[in-house]
């Protein structure tokens, strides 16, 4: 028989992480052979995570430049990624989530006539500019795919609500936490000591991260604000806050809270500390997608620090509680956490709406039911509808 040529495309440090899994899956099965293709829309923080889980790209844009923008971006995915595709002639292009890389790697693809298989589909906030440029990507994606990889029944919902054919929609669960799962280790020694300072202080730990382009400004200086009082009032609490390198983030960050002896204001975080962070937090406090995802597997109560989301599944399942930039409700409900055992409880149980460790098995047999090699595979059914999988 020969083997399915597949080609795996991303361009920043979430989609490497989500994808490794794919890539891995794919890789020790004989019926396929998968290429990696990187834009380095993000240069080091993609590296970093190349690094982690050993994928060395057969082919790298390099496309990182100072300021650059959505178009330049798409215009030098499509030159870049066209000629790639044309010689290769992969069977499936496999791209992930809702980056630019994404729906450009998919027009690419769409472009050679190459079939497109779209991992973490269906996500949706049915706001076109919230989060911008993310929604609008991941939908474009969306309808220039012939495979949808959709990690939630929800996710199924909003795809079937577009008129995506049923039968190309794969419930699968989100490979982040097969990532995650395969990167905690015990007896885990953090790359960063100020990380290791922070997680062995005694103290309870609040992990924070803010970055998202729509809170930029007025809004995440409210978060700040908002932290800097939790700290006031707790003081058997330290905040451990990787910084985004864009001034944007940073220089309100370091004014709000850059001298407050509990708060660890460090550099962004290697994927491998993050998690680990992760695992020894009691609270997390995010704008970020993927941590909405990754915390409830570990039984982290989340409070989202945004006005939409396009992962309502946590939400729903009682892990995640979106609350905003509005300062008084951030702090009213992180000390209603610090303070009320049984409210931290509902929060903290271990339910986990996303997935079970398994999904970038269930790609490799969605792939190969499409080619008529195999059964269609048992969908993940561990969502938001009421079932649950025990904390691994």
């Amino acid at each position: 028989m020969t083997a399915i040529r597949s080609m795996a495309v991303f361009g920043t440090r979430p989609e490497a992480i989500k994808m490794a899994p794919v890539v891995r899956a794919l890789a020790e099965d004989p019926r396929f052979e998968v290429k990696v293709a990187v834009t380095a829309q993000h240069r080091e923080m993609l590296d970093q995570a190349l690094a982690l889980f050993s994928i060395v790209p057969d082919y790298d844009l390099d496309l990182m430049r100072h300021g650059q923008t959505p178009p330049q971006i798409v215009a030098g995915v499509l030159e870049g990624l066209t000629p790639i595709l044309e010689r290769e002639r992969p069977d499936i292009v496999l791209v992930h989530g809702d980056t630019v890389t994404t729906a450009a790697a998919a027009l690419a693809a769409f472009f050679c006539k190459i079939p497109v298989g779209h991992v973490e589909a269906g996500l949706r906030t049915q706001d076109r500019y919230d989060p911008f440029p993310e929604e609008m990507d991941r939908r474009l994606a969306g309808v220039l795919s012939t495979l949808h990889f959709a990690p939630t029944e929800w996710a199924r919902s909003n795809l079937l609500q577009e008129n995506v054919d049923p039968g190309s929609i794969y419930v699968t669960g989100n490979t982040a936490i097969d990532a995650l799962f395969a990167a905690l280790r015990e007896d885990y020694r953090f790359e960063d000591p100020r990380v290791e300072e922070a997680v062995a202080s005694g103290r309870r730990l609040v992990l924070l991260t803010a970055h998202r382009r729509e809170n930029w400004g007025a809004p995440m200086e409210r978060v700040f604000r908002a932290a800097r009082e939790l700290l006031e009032r707790h003081e058997d609490v330290v905040i451990l806050f990787p910084v985004h390198k864009n001034p944007v983030v940073r220089e309100p960050a370091y004014r709000e809270l850059g001298r407050h002896p509990r708060a660890a204001l460090v550099e962004p975080l290697s994927y491998a500390d993050m998690v680990h962070a992760l695992k020894a937090a009691d609270l997390v406090l995010t704008d970020s997608g993927g941590l909405q995802e990754e915390a409830p597997a570990l039984g982290k109560p989340v409070l989202v620090l945004r006005e939409t989301t396009e992962r309502p599944e946590g939400v729903l399942a009682g892990t995640c509680l979106k609350v905003g930039t509005d300062p008084a409700r951030i702090v009213a409900e992180a000390s209603r956490l610090l303070t009320d055992p049984a409210a931290y409880a509902r929060m903290a149980r271990a339910v986990n709406p996303y997935g079970d460790g398994r999904a970038a098995a269930r790609v490799r047999e969605a792939i190969l039911h499409w080619r008529a090699l195999g059964p269609r595979p048992a969908e993940f059914r561990a969502g938001y509808l009421g079932t649950s999988v025990a904390k691994e």
